[in-house]
């Protein structure tokens, strides 16, 4: 097995790309711990420790990641914005979402609060990371969005109501499911470094199957993960 790889992203790593990689989309893409994914590969012949595992996912999660977000198409011009709320050490944090209509993640925020001046910080994050402004955005009843939304971009339209958000809603999800195989987040910095990362990734993967025939399916996944692939590379040989 080649065992040392000149590329500058992995530099003074001693297994290759296309391991890393991998360990990390396990991670990412399934309900998985640390120490079933070096199960796993322990099976395939790969030996390391469930901390190596940790370490490149922290290392690399973010930066495939960024890449992919930077590679999809731009977005919807309809945003959904939700919150939920998170159990952490004790107290009570928010999670901050916002999706386009197709579902697609635009962006996440922890925040302990959830007043005017947490909307104004998340509608700040959401803009500066999309750099365009969108046509209609769609919350719950929360007064927070409306004050934020005034000071912030008072030009866009904004539609109140709870049952017209399911799509926000519905995206929450798999944050749930997450949280609970990893039996709750260890502080917000640990919640906002995972979700960051975690709602590209596994959204890049999530096609709507229930849309497609086998065929369009398999053609489908095949392109995400020749992008995948390209993205896990990070151009090695640079």
């Amino acid at each position: 097995m080649k065992k040392n790889v000149s590329g500058a992203p992995y530099k003074g790593f001693r297994f290759p790309p296309e391991i890393i990689g991998h360990a990390v989309w396990l991670y990412f893409r399934f309900s998985l711990s640390f120490r079933d994914i070096e199960e796993l590969l322990a099976a395939r012949g790969v030996i390391l420790t469930y901390e190596t595992i940790r370490q490149w996912c922290l290392k690399f999660g973010q930066q495939y990641a960024n890449e992919l977000k930077r590679q999809r198409a731009r977005p919807g011009d309809k945003w959904h914005l939700d919150e939920v709320f998170l159990k952490i050490n004790g107290q009570q944090y928010y999670l901050w979402r916002a999706v386009d209509q197709d579902g697609n993640v635009l962006d996440i925020l922890v925040q302990s609060r959830r007043n005017k001046q947490a909307a104004t910080r998340f509608f700040r994050k959401l803009l500066k990371g999309l750099e365009y402004v969108p046509r209609v955005i769609i919350t719950d009843k929360l007064t927070s969005y409306a004050a934020a939304r005034q000071e912030i971009m008072a030009s866009v339209e904004h539609r109140r109501h709870k049952g017209l958000n399911n799509r926000a809603e519905n995206s929450h999800q798999p944050t749930r499911q997450r949280e609970r195989a990893m039996r709750r987040f260890k502080s917000p910095g640990h919640a906002q470094r995972f979700l960051s990362a975690f709602g590209h990734i596994s959204d890049h993967f999530r096609l709507k199957r229930h849309r497609l025939n086998a065929s369009e399916y398999r053609v489908l996944m095949q392109g995400r993960f020749h992008v995948w692939n390209e993205v896990t590379r990070m151009k090695t040989a640079a």
